[in-house]
């Protein structure tokens, strides 16, 4: 009986096991189906992720390039009858893009710094569009910049010392690059006249007699520009003057200087001196500071007013002051031949100023900016001066700078043919 007990129990235990056993293979069989399943689910949603992150920074970029072309359909020369709402619709997509976005906007001539960088306030500055003008205009017109803390120190600096100095002559601007007038009126929704709505905005008010004074620091491409603007209204005013630019005539060749130049060449000089902490241009040399001047440079003829400056600073005893230009043009003032002379010379310390009118994107990026292509990275590059500083100004906003404008306004107007202007004061009343 025990013995049969026994044998009953041993089965009874044999079929648990069994039993026990293909149960776990079932759930194995279970668990390695669902991690399975779970790896497919897991692959398609990273899958369907990626996909979906493709098509944002696809739509992304797809909506930043709608900027860029908008950018890059403003960024010309010539105003036409769409760039009003071409402006308007460029900074509306610009508003419309998130910060991401705007990052990776990237054209012909459109980056984010377009719209994006914070150049001062706009409404600080005075566009002189108004019309009732009067019989006597003076139009100030500047190459421009979309600067706006530059165009109100050195532009409209201008514009108010000669308002100040002419109270019968009523100020107005114009600028000559339409690309910037672009910007500004994208950006800031100001609207400053190109030569051709300065001079038809003259011509509807009635405008007698016409002095036009330019910024421009020579006789070169854009004075000649505007010279020819304004020939083509010319016999539409009672008399028709254009002033000197402010380096006067342009002379012969490099040694030729005149006393526009050295005016110029004693206030900028004094200025930079004065910014740097110095007593006196002295004091500076002693520290063996150097001062470079950078100009634009021009491929125009005018370009040896550049090397009468450097003549003018020789004559004047100015040995640590130097001039150079962007376009190294002429080739004396090139940025390596300029640093070639200043260690020659033999100075350790260099200040960089601006010779430019105003204080805008070359004398912010291509003279101060940290691009290895910039001045001063070049100058530091060469390892062979222990400090480099930038002083960035334009030279409208020096009181003696404006005061040469002021003089050549003055002589314009004392030369000129002056028309009577009863019969318009007349009309007006």
């Amino acid at each position: 009986m025990k013995k049969k007990i026994v044998t009953v129990l041993l089965a009874t235990v044999l079929t648990m096991a069994m039993v026990t056993g293909c149960g776990s293979n079932a759930a194995s069989d279970t668990a390695d189906t669902t991690e399975a399943t779970d790896v497919t689910d897991s692959t398609e949603d990273a899958t369907d992720a990626t996909d979906a992150e493709t098509t944002d920074a696809e739509d992304d970029q797809a909506k930043a390039d709608e900027v860029a072309a908008l950018i890059d359909a403003i960024y010309v020369q010539e105003r036409t009858d769409e760039t009003d709402a071409q402006c308007k619709a460029a900074k509306e997509a610009w508003d419309a893009l998130t910060d991401a976005q705007k990052e990776l906007v990237s054209g012909e001539n459109a980056d984010p710094d377009y719209f994006g960088r914070d150049t001062g306030d706009a409404s600080k500055d005075d566009p002189l569009n108004e019309d009732g003008i009067g019989a006597n205009e003076l139009l100030v017109v500047s190459f421009g910049t979309s600067f706006n803390d530059s165009r109100v120190k050195d532009i409209k600096s201008i514009e108010d010392a000669l308002a100040e100095a002419n109270p019968d002559w009523s100020v107005r601007r114009a600028f000559t690059a339409q690309i910037i007038i672009n910007h500004i009126q994208a950006r800031d929704d100001e609207a400053i006249d190109n030569m051709d709505q300065a001079l038809q905005r003259a011509v509807d008010n009635g405008v007698v007699n016409l002095v036009v004074q330019p910024t421009h620091l020579m006789h070169g491409a854009e004075y000649d520009e505007l010279v020819e603007a304004v020939e083509k209204y010319q016999d539409q005013f009672g008399s028709v003057t254009v002033a000197e630019p402010l380096l006067g005539e342009v002379g012969a060749d490099a040694s030729a200087v005149n006393e526009d130049k050295k005016a110029v060449a004693e206030a900028i000089t004094a200025e930079a001196v004065q910014t740097a902490g110095f007593d006196s241009l002295d004091a500076a040399k002693e520290d063996g500071t150097a001062f470079v001047f950078m100009g634009h440079g021009t491929s125009h003829t005018a370009k040896v007013s550049y090397s009468q400056m450097a003549s003018q600073m020789v004559e004047l005893g100015y040995d640590n002051v130097f001039i150079g230009t962007v376009e190294g043009e002429p080739e004396e003032t090139a940025c390596e031949n300029v640093i070639a002379a200043v260690k020659d010379a033999g100075y350790k310390k260099v200040v960089l100023r601006p010779l430019m009118v105003v204080a805008g994107d070359h004398a912010n990026n291509d003279m101060a900016g940290d691009d290895d292509d910039s001045w001063k990275s070049m100058f530091t590059a060469s390892g062979a001066f222990d400090s480099i500083d930038c002083q960035i100004a334009g030279l409208g906003e020096i009181a003696d700078v404006q005061k040469i404008y002021v003089n050549h306004t003055a002589d314009a107007i004392a030369n000129a043919d002056l028309a009577d202007t009863s019969a318009a004061d007349e009309k007006k009343n």
